[in-house]
């Protein structure tokens, strides 16, 4: 039986400009145990088996991430893409999904876009800017491109998320109408080693 195909991609920072990237990176605390944390987007190709095939694209600069880069870098991924891919995106890697679906057509078909605490923008429940996008700022015009390209789109929040605010999840909710939206009490933002929603969620797509 063909593997089925899984392409992740992860999260990241984005800065209005290369002083402000410099100022945060400055004011960040070096912690030499975090690396060896686990989480779920790590373990969760040993737990799927191998019947899958999980790809995850080490994307362009993460702590200072810019959208023209993230796409050229996936601009050559898209050649190995197979029919009926699965996407997931977390975080930063949510919207890049989002962008490029939208603005970009697949030769293949995907057969579901999960997105696991999903950026719309950078504005607060008021329209206040709270931290810059960078060039990751979706044409909500072109938004219904990445329905016709993804049979599914299952799309998990946390309420209590202190990096995207949960109302980010809900303006995809309202735009993509057909969509499986997942609500969570206390997962934050998704930093936990396991994640059995998921998994059961792309088993059951297998």
């Amino acid at each position: 039986m063909k593997k089925q195909q899984i392409i992740f991609i992860r999260g990241g920072e984005t800065f209005a400009n290369y002083e402000d990237y410099i100022k945060t990176l400055k004011s960040w605390e070096f912690d030499p145990y975090k690396e060896r944390q686990k989480r779920w987007q790590v373990e969760l190709p040993e737990i799927l088996g191998d019947s899958f095939d999980f790809i995850t694209p080490t994307m362009p600069s993460k702590y200072n991430a810019k959208y023209r880069e993230w796409k050229i870098w996936f601009d050559k991924v898209v050649p190995f893409l197979q029919q009926d891919v699965i996407l997931i995106g977390h975080s930063l890697g949510t919207i890049f999904l989002i962008k490029y679906l939208s603005e970009n057509n697949l030769k293949i078909k995907v057969k579901a876009l999960l997105l696991v605490a999903p950026v719309f923008d950078g504005f607060d429940e008021n329209g206040r800017e709270i931290y810059s996008m960078a060039d990751f700022v979706l044409n909500e015009g072109k938004l219904k491109n990445v329905e016709k390209q993804a049979s599914k789109i299952i799309i998990y929040h946390s309420k209590d998320d202190f990096v995207v605010p949960f109302f980010q999840a809900e303006k995809y909710a309202k735009i993509f109408k057909d969509a499986e939206f997942n609500i969570f009490e206390d997962r934050n933002h998704f930093l936990q080693e396991q994640f059995p929603e998921i998994v059961k969620d792309i088993q059951d797509l297998r």
